[in-house]
């Protein structure tokens, strides 16, 4: 029997989660040949159409494997908040849920992985315009880090969850404080039962080895035409200086595209920047939490380890987790 067709899986979540390039889209996708199930993006730049090399999106020959949700959703320049995403997420798991399929939520942006593993409460903050164009201002002026040090005095927990290079969640931090006087953190983090038991698979190597498979993929990106896909990007309108060009490999492009940086130079500053990105992963997705199941991701024997977690999930963890919510509840 697939697993998909057990009974009672359908109101289930998988979620497989961990660094980038550890492996969680090849996983994902090789469970699907044994497992009923739809993948819902949980990668915040997937969202987004035409950044597709540097950002590792699945293949249209991969998409066509098993349906994917939530990717290719907005264009690079467009308001997409995290309310938005929750949204759209937790309408993507019921649908799958009801088509008796089971929902494989796969991506490495700690937000949204737990905001709807959490069941996050978040507040629909409308945007300010001026306060905004006044802190885009401030930005070009002093640089993203001086709006960074303002967020980290009112909200260190926010900050340490934002790269102070990223201007444009830097400002939608202070955005929501200066409309709702709270610290953004609090918001985001109010939450209510999650209204599906989930089942979380970690994925975890060596860190040198994460290293040496986080610049083998820069490489391939380069090889594949990253610098073409950003000039490309740029001729649809969307300058160098949009919010979509903060992220790795795309930044280091523009730069290089600029005359600031030789390729070689932008090359290395994607890969260290990658680095980095792929340790602050990991502050979000602890080792030691013990909600996530870890495996080590050059395991021989990973695939049919993970398969007998999930089935052992199908028929004993659903139950034992909603007993536990109940229980929880009730005290």
């Amino acid at each position: 029997m697939l697993l998909g067709e057990a009974k009672g899986v359908m109101r289930c979540l998988i979620a497989i989660v961990g660094p980038t390039a550890v492996g969680k889209s090849d996983l994902g996708l090789r469970l699907a040949q044994c497992i009923q199930l739809e993948i819902v993006n949980a990668d915040s730049r997937q969202v987004r159409r035409y950044m597709d090399i540097g950002t590792s999106k699945p293949s249209p020959a991969q998409r066509a494997l098993v349906p994917h949700h939530l990717i290719d959703i907005v264009n690079p320049d467009e308001e997409f908040s995290l309310a938005t995403y929750c949204s759209l997420a937790k309408n993507a798991v019921e649908g799958i849920q009801r088509r008796g399929r089971l929902p494989l939520l796969v991506g490495g942006t700690g937000l949204y992985i737990w905001s709807l593993v959490e069941g996050w409460s978040i507040p629909r903050v409308p945007p300010d315009y001026h306060l905004r164009r006044q802190l885009e201002t401030r930005a070009r002026k002093e640089g993203s880090p001086a709006l960074h040090e303002d967020l980290r005095q009112i909200d260190p927990v926010a900050a340490a969850s934002i790269h102070p290079n990223n201007a444009r969640r830097i400002i939608r931090a202070l955005e929501i404080h200066q409309t709702t006087g709270l610290p953004p953190s609090q918001l985001l983090r109010s939450r209510k039962t999650p209204s599906f038991p989930t089942l979380i698979i970690g994925l975890t190597l060596e860190r040198r080895e994460l290293y040496r498979r986080i610049d083998r993929r820069v490489d391939r990106m380069l090889e594949a035409g990253l610098v073409e896909e950003v000039r490309g990007i740029v001729e649809r309108g969307y300058g160098l200086d949009s919010p979509c060009m903060s992220a790795i490999g795309y930044r280091e492009v523009g730069q290089f595209l600029r005359g600031e940086l030789d390729l070689r130079t932008a090359t290395e500053r994607m890969r260290v920047n990658t680095h980095r990105m792929a340790r602050r992963q990991y502050a979000w997705f602890r080792l030691h939490d013990a909600r996530i199941h870890w495996f080590d991701a050059a395991e021989s024997k990973l695939d049919g380890e993970v398969i007998d977690l999930c089935r052992e999930f199908q028929v004993h963890g659903a139950s034992d987790r909603k007993e536990q919510q109940e229980s929880s509840e009730a005290a």
